[in-house]
């Protein structure tokens, strides 16, 4: 009689492998994510201005707009999310369930960030139509990478 030898399918999914994402703290992988969302919108920003549109902005209510220099996407961003960091780390240790805190409160404050190139004072439209989508841009890199590795936080037993 021949036996049978019973072995974990190679797809098993029970363990799932452990990733960069899941294996760094959270502050690493919020600060990777900016770095990559910097660098993400920069280079929105210069096809943008490739493409013609006009780089000048001003703040909310301004009589007069000032120059969007290169640089200043990234420069954004990396402000953006020291604040950003600072709360992932913040919802990581407090909150029950981090992920969705974390998803459901980036969510909120993205949509709230359009305020300001929506409003922004003698900015053409183009203009204001591309800084929202920069905020866009960021959000989209950085989110998913942080809900995720929150997400693993969320799966992992707490001691």
């Amino acid at each position: 009689m021949a036996q049978t030898v019973s072995r974990p399918a190679a797809h098993d999914r029970s363990t799932p492998t452990p990733t960069f994402v899941s294996t760094r703290p959270v502050w690493l992988v919020s600060v990777a994510a900016g770095a990559v969302a910097a660098v993400a919108t920069e280079v929105y920003g210069l096809i943008a201005r490739g493409l013609g549109t006009p780089m000048r902005a001003g703040n909310v209510g301004a009589a007069t707009a000032e120059p969007i220099t290169v640089g200043m996407f990234a420069m954004g961003v990396a402000v953006a999310m020291s604040v950003g960091t600072l709360l992932a780390v913040l919802i990581a240790r407090r909150a029950a369930r981090p992920a969705r805190t974390y998803l459901r409160t980036t969510v909120a404050l993205t949509a709230l960030s359009m305020i300001s190139p929506i409003l922004a004072g003698d900015t053409a439209i183009s203009t204001k139509l591309m800084l929202c989508g920069a905020h866009l841009v960021a959000a989209a890199v950085v989110v998913p990478t942080v809900t995720r590795r929150l997400a693993d936080a969320d799966r992992a037993p707490r001691a």
